[in-house]
This record gives structure tokens, sequence and C-alpha cells, in this order.
């Protein structure tokens, strides 16, 4: 593709109109002959340190915020260099599948975009969803490792998916992917919001900014007369509403006070839940196979977005009753054999641990046993309040290391078990989950929280392989008459 093909025409260099590009890149590492470079800010450096590398490997052209002194390849300089690489993106990967939603929220997000793509797929779509799962479509999920992929790797993913067949998309907008302007240019066609409490407090100064990132998504990314779904439960819900509102979406409202979808009650099964709601005017009562309020809210959620998007309510209330879970959400992985549960989830989050414990207390009769840490270098300040919920809806407390990175792991298990001082520390993962499942007596239930369906342990800089799933499963082998998933 040639440059004139990617720019605004009054931003292509003089005499570089033909200049061939093949390819888009962030990381100078993974530069080619034929390449821009985007040199941008990072959270830790300037892009513009490697802009030397990057042109020995062969890149043709750099874009990045201020100008390049001497620089032997032409420098595309964009005030707003983020923004400017999502727009080349859609240029160089120019399909969209017809359909693409958005979702975001602190929690909820994964769950709801996969029960999304599983409703759309029910009416008869060819339908995917994106997010830190990573893309899904059929039986099949390819990795991604991010939330919100950059600019580039959406766009392409984008492409390829319109051109493989998929008409709807559903994916997660983070707060990074929204404040880093890595969904730029892509054509939505609704978006919703789920809930927002706290989290990435290592990124964002404060909780104003947090919100104000969630917001983006809203008050600059869906286009005006679109609809919007917002949980509306907490003074946060009812502000994006109003923002909403105010940039001339149509406004679809769910949750306990929700207005369009409102929940009426509630009752656990062991494996289900029994929910009497309103929609519109109209009561129902469906048994949802899903364990946790959250999950419910989580559901219906996708069933707001699906009926925003065009599905039927007849195909949506046949749906429900089909859901099935995502992978490392309150995903069961086995049971002793007094049918005592394991369960692995990924809430890593005040709000997510609390929503967790609270949810496996209807479906338990005997002791709720939690496994769990904090990871390093993130928010520091959640780790005491993580312990803190742990002592207070937790029978059994078990503090391990979750990802330490590059942070002392003692220190941070001493900070969470400054919470719940009463807590069993288990430094080793593995042998946490194992006592853990050593603990479990009849009407008991295993939670290990944390990591979900990650398949890495992060210590020192280096990723070691580890799953909960299989630790959780390895550990109900050893006692005799268990069922492993």
């Amino acid at each position: 593709m040639k440059l004139a093909d990617l720019l605004q025409p009054q931003a292509v260099p003089a005499g570089k109109e033909t200049l061939e590009i093949t390819g888009l890149t962030l990381d100078s590492r993974k530069v080619e002959p034929g390449f821009v470079f985007a040199a941008l800010a990072g959270v830790a450096v300037h892009g513009r340190r490697f802009i030397a590398q990057a042109v020995e490997a062969g890149a043709a052209a750099i874009l990045t915020d201020a100008p390049v002194p001497d620089c032997p390849v032409p420098v595309l300089v964009a005030e707003d260099a983020p923004a400017e690489l999502a727009r080349l993106a859609a240029n160089f990967y120019p399909k969209q599948p017809g359909h693409v939603v958005a979702i975001t929220g602190t929690n909820g997000k994964s769950s709801t975009v996969e029960f999304l793509r599983q409703i759309w797929h029910a009416a008869g779509f060819d339908a995917a969803s994106l997010g830190t799962l990573g893309v899904a479509r059929g039986q099949s999920v390819e990795t991604t490792g991010y939330t919100t992929p950059d600019s580039v790797a959406l766009h392409k993913a984008l492409d390829r998916l319109a051109r493989e067949g998929v008409t709807h998309l559903a994916m997660e907008a983070s707060s990074h992917g929204l404040k880093q302007r890595r969904m730029e240019s892509v054509t939505l066609s609704l978006a919703a919001f789920t809930n927002l409490t706290q989290d990435h407090l290592d990124y964002h100064p404060d909780f104003d900014d947090y919100f104000n990132a969630k917001a983006r998504l809203f008050t600059e990314r869906l286009p005006k007369g679109c609809p919007s779904v917002i949980n509306i439960d907490s003074p946060w819900g009812e502000r994006m509403a109003e923002l909403s509102r105010e940039t001339g979406h149509i406004v679809f409202t769910l949750g306990w006070r929700g207005q369009d979808l409102q929940i009426h009650e509630i009752t656990p099964r062991p494996a289900s839940q029994d929910v009497a709601f309103s929609w519109r005017g109209q009561d129902f009562r469906i048994d949802i196979p899903l364990v946790g309020e959250f999950q419910v809210l989580n559901a219906l959620c996708a069933a707001a977005m699906a009926w925003a998007s065009g599905i039927s309510q007849d195909v949506i209330l046949d749906s429900l009753p089909r859901l099935t879970g995502v992978a490392g959400r309150l995903e069961k992985v086995g049971e002793t054999a007094d049918r005592a549960p394991v369960l692995v989830d990924y809430a890593h989050t005040p709000d997510g641990l609390d929503k967790l414990l609270r949810a496996a207390r209807p479906h338990t009769q005997g002791r709720v046993i939690v496994v769990f840490g904090c990871g390093g270098d993130r928010d520091a300040s959640k780790r005491r309040l993580m312990g803190e919920i742990a002592a207070r809806e937790a029978d059994i407390t078990i503090v391990t290391d979750d990802n330490p990175r590059s942070e002392n792991p003692a220190l941070i298990r001493q900070a969470v078990l400054e919470g719940c001082p009463g807590a069993e520390e288990i430094a080793d993962r593995t042998t946490a989950i194992a006592r853990g499942v050593d603990l479990l007596r009849a009407g008991d239930c295993l939670l290990i929280a944390g990591k979900g369906h990650e398949t890495g342990q992060t210590v020192a800089g280096v990723v070691h392989p580890f799953d909960d799933r299989e630790e959780g499963r390895k550990a109900l082998h050893l006692r005799e008459g268990s069922h492993v998933l």
C-alpha cells in the first residue's frame, strides 16, 4: 500500500506519495522493511528512543508526536499520534464486521461479550467476541493477551474477522485502551457499561480519571443516535447514563434499579439461579444456568445489548437458559467425593472478590474457603482491602502469591494479611491450592481467585507456566473419589 493511501493528502510528505508501506507496528523489535514505526509515549519510556533501531531494521517512515532531526526516513508528526496510528491502521486494514459493539466497566466485560456472542449465534449470525480471553468464534478461542489490543492488532483482527464472514462482533473496551486511543476508527453501533469499582489506580491518577477514560466510549467513540446499555445500580452508572443521553444516544438502563430491564428477585439453585425481572412492562421468570448475582447482571446486560442490536425478544429469552459460562469465571474444575466443589475465578479487585465470595455463600451449606493473592506492580492500595473482604466474607482464607511481577512477593502477602491477620499464609500457589482442597468437607466450597483463565505466573519478570484450573484438578486427583472436570 502507498503512503498516500494511508494519510490525508495534506499530511503526505512532499515526494513520498508512492512510498510503499508493508506494515505498521509500535514495537521496534517487530519492524520489517517497509513498515511505519509508531514512536509513541509509553508508561515507562517514549518510543522515540527506538527510532534508530527501527530505521536500521528497515522502517520506511516514523510516526511520532514531535519532529525528529536528521532522521533518514520521512517523519509523520501528529499532535495526537496514538489516534493517528489508529487511523493509519484502519486504512491499512479497512474491513470491519457490520455490527461492532463495545462494553466497558471494571468487572463483567469478558462474560458479557461472550454471552452476547452466544445469543447472536443462537439468532443465526456468524458472531465473535474479543477481549481478555482472546478472540472467540464458534468453538475456538485465539489468545491475544490484552483486554483491548493495540490499534494495529485491533484493526488487523477486525479486518480478518470481517473477511472470514463475521458480521457481529462484541468487544471489551478497557480504560487503558480508551485513554490510549486504541479504539479510534472502530465503527461502533452500540456501547454498554457494567460498573465501576477500584482498579488500575496504578495507571490512572485518581478515580475521576478512571471514570473519564471509560466515559470516552460514550462521549467520543459511539456515534450520536446509537443505542447505549447502562447498568444504573451505582451512582457511576447513573452518571454514565446521563453523559450518554447528553451525547445524543438512545439509553437503555438495566439492573435492580433499571428502568427498561429491572431485576426483582434472584433465587439461588445448586447450579443455577431463578431470576424474576421485568422487561419494558412485561414480567418474566427464567432459570439461568450461572452461579452468582453478578453473572445474572452480565447475562441480562448481554440480553439488553442483543435486543438493542436488533435481536427479537423471543430469541433472547430462549437463549438465556442455555448460556454457558466463561473460562476462568466461576469455572468449576471438579468436586470431592462429598461433592464439595472447587471453583476458579478471575476476581482480582476488591469489588470482584466481594461479589465472588457473596455469590458462593447462597450455594454453600458449609464453609467458604478462598485462596487468593494480589498482583505486583499494580494498585497497592487494594491489597489490605481485599484481605478485609476475605476475612469478612470467607470462613477460611489462604493468602498466597498471584503474579508478583517485579515486587517482593512476601511484602505483597504482608500487605494483604494486614486486612486478614487470621489467614493462613502459603507462598507457593500450588501448595496453597492443595491445602485448600485438603480442607474441604461435605457442604464446603473452595474458591481459587485472582488468575482465572491465565496460564502463567509472572515472578521477577519471568513468566512460568501455571494454571489455577490444572492445579485444582491435580489436588483433587489426590483425594479418593473426587470427580474432576
